[in-house]
């Protein structure tokens, strides 16, 4: 059985001389009719004749060229105006004639080149139009004739108000498309940065530390253990962002929320960084959003802290209110350089852009005695 929803579809996907030629077919069988001979566009006042055979190719002339308006708008124009002469020269005056106007605005619309040349040449043959029907005692005056170019101009016109259009749309979908994919490379980009970053930074510190453990094989393997615990993690985290990335992937996962803050405390900590970890309030079940926000500002902070502080006091204090989620991270400075990575300084302003999108205040700076501290207010209840 043929499926009847599925036939607008396969019609869509026709090409479009397929789908323009039954109007045409339509045109030419309905000026054929005899009710409406002389019912069409009459330019003078030349005495209507009788169908005949010329008639029928003038018909012909002016409808079926419009099968073709969208592929070939130049040879459409060219063959319907050919055929408007006739039926004008002749006399038949046929409802054909409204192809003229249909074919100028498809040609105003359609055609990609030479634009300029193909409306010189048409205003040029109307031209010898005019004066061939003056000679053959027409009656019209300069102004009417004059009057009849403006409205075919007037129809070209609007064909090429619909193309600008039309390209202005198609500018400004592209320019939405590349923005829309600008605005998710950085997103991946950031979402890479935060956790690569911590994780790798975390495993450097240990694997590092690991190296003056020698002595010590209960230590050594103790850290060895963490080192692997965060690369499972890394992979892990890893993982979840390539299956929210994946277009088939059924369920999108969960991203770490600030629920979760007391596994990174503890795997910063076992990195070697002293972290005190307070934390106020209990969570809103709408934060959406500000959790996502607030624990990525306290895993980079961390991230931060191992890189360039390492082994000194560092605090983390988040509270939780009914419309906001307050989070500062501070370090003593007392710590030592660790030997990491170096940063791009992506981190801190990925965050001030994911804080401030969502309504919120960020900042990260040195503190007048000392040390380094990160804060960020973030509005609670965007469930994104």
């Amino acid at each position: 059985m043929i499926d009847l929803r599925s036939i607008p579809d396969r019609w869509r996907r026709c090409d479009v001389t397929v789908r323009d030629l039954p109007a045409a077919l339509l045109l030419a069988v309905v000026s054929l009719l005899p009710v409406l001979n002389g019912h069409g566009t009459q330019l003078g006042n030349l005495p209507n004749r009788p169908f005949d055979a010329l008639a029928l190719a003038a018909v012909a002339l002016e409808c079926l060229p419009l099968a073709v308006r969208r592929r070939w708008p130049a040879v459409c124009l060219a063959l319907v105006s050919l055929g408007f002469a006739v039926e004008q020269l002749r006399g038949y005056y046929t409802v054909a004639s409204i192809a003229l106007p249909i074919a100028l605005l498809s040609t105003g619309l359609h055609l990609e080149r030479h634009r300029r040349t193909v409306a010189v040449l048409a205003s040029a043959a109307y031209v010898p139009l005019a004066v061939a029907l003056d000679h053959l005692g027409a009656g019209e005056t300069v102004t009417e004739y004059a009057t009849f170019y403006l409205v075919l101009a007037i129809a070209w016109g609007a064909g090429s108000w619909l193309r600008l259009s039309r390209v202005a749309e198609a500018e400004r979908r592209q320019h939405l498309a590349e923005t829309t994919r600008a605005a998710e490379r950085t997103r991946i980009a950031r979402e890479l940065h935060d956790i690569v970053t911590h994780h790798v930074t975390a495993m450097v510190v240990q694997a590092e530390s690991a190296r003056y453990l020698t002595a010590a094989p209960d230590r050594l393997d103790q850290t060895l253990t963490a080192v692997a615990d965060t690369g499972r993690r890394a992979i892990t985290d890893l993982r979840h962002l390539l299956d929210l990335l994946n277009p088939d992937h059924g369920t999108a996962p969960r991203p770490q929320t600030i629920g979760e803050l007391h596994a990174l405390v503890e795997q910063t900590r076992q990195a070697g960084q002293p972290v005190e970890f307070t934390e106020e309030g209990r969570p809103q079940e709408t934060a959406g959003s500000a959790e996502v926000a607030a624990y990525r500002v306290v895993q980079e902070a961390l991230t931060n802290a191992l890189k360039y502080a390492h082994g000194s006091r560092t605090v983390v204090h988040v509270q939780h209110t009914g419309r906001e989620i307050t989070v500062k991270v501070s370090t003593d400075g007392s710590g030592s350089r660790a030997a990491s990575p170096g940063g791009s300084g992506r981190g801190l302003a990925g965050l001030r852009e994911r804080v401030g999108v969502l309504g919120g205040e960020f900042s990260a700076g040195r503190r007048p005695g000392g040390g380094f501290v990160v804060q960020a207010r973030i509005p609670a209840g965007s469930a994104s």
